[in-house]
């Protein structure tokens, strides 16, 4: 059984940084394509950053470009989302998420999901 679990969120000022975490089980995590996304409240869920099986290659959405990073440790089967210079905009419950694609930037391209962690930036 596919477990992802996040860990991390919180709530920061402005300005602030956060570092989430999502470790996986249940699945040969090398292989899979990870991603973060996030459902700001009263939204759709959208597309924030993926990193393949390697971390050799990783896209990220245009407004989190420059201000986040993903990152891969395929010894921990952890994927991490490093997120610094946060703004209210940012506030969403963030999920990660494991593609068998070899990149994937869409929800129908993940075949996993983890619960989410809530992320709140006060202005």
């Amino acid at each position: 059984q596919v477990q992802m679990v996040e860990s991390g969120g919180g709530l920061v000022q402005a300005g602030g940084s956060l570092r989430l975490s999502c470790a996986a089980s249940g699945l040969t995590f090398s292989r899979y394509t990870m991603g973060w996304f996030r459902q700001p409240p009263g939204k759709g869920r959208e597309f924030v950053a993926a990193i393949t099986w390697s971390g050799s290659n990783t896209d990220y959405t245009d407004s989190v470009k420059q201000r986040f990073t993903i990152s891969r440790d395929n010894a921990k089967n952890t994927v991490y989302l490093q997120m610094h210079s946060l703004k209210p905009e940012d506030t969403a419950v963030y999920y990660c998420a494991a593609s068998r694609l070899v990149r994937a930037t869409t929800p129908i391209g993940f075949d996993f999901w983890g619960q989410g962690t809530q992320v709140t930036v006060s202005s």
